[in-house]
């Protein structure tokens, strides 16, 4: 039988020994400065000491990381277990930073690698984008994609000659994510070493849609729409010129596929930092997408907190999508339409290799008989529901389809008709 998700998202599962370790951890946080402290300074020092270096690169990660932090301690209401999963992925993420730079000083040709003509795949989420992405990976002689464990670790470890570290970290944090959250994997499985956003890349510069996808952090949300992307595109880019310094396919056409719903909100950051990037843009009917995704967040959250609010889920992403295709529109008119590929999803549904076919040829990638079958074994593999069904609805986030016709009329009229 197919498991189902639940729609109690005001509840959130809890295993059992985990339910146990928050207590324990509850315990120990009622002391001062005993559990995962979230100032600046603990996390840059932590850093330092993991890597033993000092040079974090362009200061401008200094403003949005205290922001961040102010309004997780404000807003968030994270349990024990969650803060200390967020100490650890912010000090991470500033250990990336840290030899990210070093290796760029070690090795001053990755800043001349070229980013040319990648394939930018965007869209609201649960319109295709995953499927779509991992199809496009699949040609991998010809097609550079951001692996997961790469997005987590996109350095090489001091000595490392095979990545085989880095992708064992990456598996034990799926099998833990899978272990603490198994629902998020029905609505938005993930795989250690399969493709994975580059928004990870991104959150390097701590401008990323990250905190509030997974955090009640409304403060740093609304300060980050206001906030200049530069730093966050800059900072893609060189993580993205690190990693084809260390891998890039055998074919001399190849392009890099990059995916993330967070371009759509900032298309006109892509030509500053990539060369002529080619977009594809997905297309389903909002009705169908935006009780779905604003499930994904509300199993999203429930990893962090024991505090989820679905009305609220469903107020802020309903304005953040109206957001999103409001100004992706408005680029794409200042674009021009021969920039952009668009895909409706009903289409990537019935015929994906027609579809993927058209992006490759618009790519300047011919067709091939490799391409071909490995697109078939990618179709075996991306089947529907494999990690369970995803039950959700509208209603349960106190949203109904003419709120959403209402918020979406623009888009709708200008994209799906």
């Amino acid at each position: 039988m197919t498991r189902e998700t639940s729609t109690d998202y005001r509840h959130p599962f809890r295993p059992g020994p985990l339910r146990l370790v928050n207590r324990a951890l509850g315990k120990v946080a009622a002391l001062p400065g005993r559990l995962a402290p979230l100032d600046e300074a603990s996390l840059l020092a932590a850093a330092e000491r993991r890597t033993g270096l000092t040079d974090f690169g362009d200061a401008s990660f200094h403003e949005p990381l205290r922001r961040l932090l102010s309004s997780i301690e404000d807003e968030a209401e994270l349990h024990p277990l969650g803060r200390l999963i967020t100490r650890t992925r912010i000090v991470s993420t500033l250990a990336t930073r840290l030899r990210l730079e070093r290796l760029c000083a070690r090795e001053p040709s990755i800043r001349a690698e070229r980013l040319t003509r990648p394939i930018v795949i965007v869209g609201l989420p649960r319109t295709g984008t995953t499927f779509l992405h991992r199809l496009l990976a699949s040609d991998d002689t010809r097609i550079r994609a951001l692996m997961s464990w790469e997005a987590l670790m996109p350095v090489p470890l001091e000595g490392e000659r095979e990545p085989t570290k880095r992708i064992a970290a990456a598996q034990r944090s799926e099998s833990a994510l899978k272990y603490m959250a198994p629902d998020f994997f029905a609505v938005h499985p993930i795989d250690a070493v399969g493709p994975e956003e580059d928004i990870l890349l991104l959150d390097l510069a701590f401008r990323s849609t990250v905190p509030e996808a997974t955090m009640h952090v409304p403060s740093f949300a609304a300060w980050l729409e206001e906030a200049d992307q530069g730093p966050a595109y800059r900072m893609l880019a060189t993580a993205l010129r690190a990693l084809q310094h260390q891998r890039r396919p055998t074919d001399e056409s190849w392009r890099w596929v990059l995916k993330t719903p967070h371009h759509l909100e900032w298309l006109d950051e892509l030509p500053k930092v990539l060369e002529d990037p080619l977009v594809v843009w997905t297309h389903r009917s909002p009705r169908e997408v935006v009780g779905s995704f604003c499930s994904m967040i509300a199993h999203g959250r429930g990893v962090f907190t024991d505090r989820v609010d679905p009305l609220e889920i469903g107020r802020f992403w309903l304005r953040k999508g109206k957001r999103m295709v409001e100004r992706a529109m408005d680029a794409r008119a200042r674009w021009g339409k021969d920039s952009f590929v668009d895909v409706r999803y009903q289409d990537l549904i019935a015929d994906p290799v027609a579809i993927v076919r058209k992006i490759q040829e618009r790519a300047g990638l011919p067709w091939t008989e490799r391409t071909s079958a490995a697109l078939a074994a990618s179709l075996r593999r991306e089947t529907k529901d494999r990690h369970g069904k995803h039950r959700y609805s509208l209603e349960a986030f106190g949203l109904d389809a003419a709120a959403v016709d209402a918020a979406f009329a623009s888009y709708e009229k200008t994209l799906l008709r």
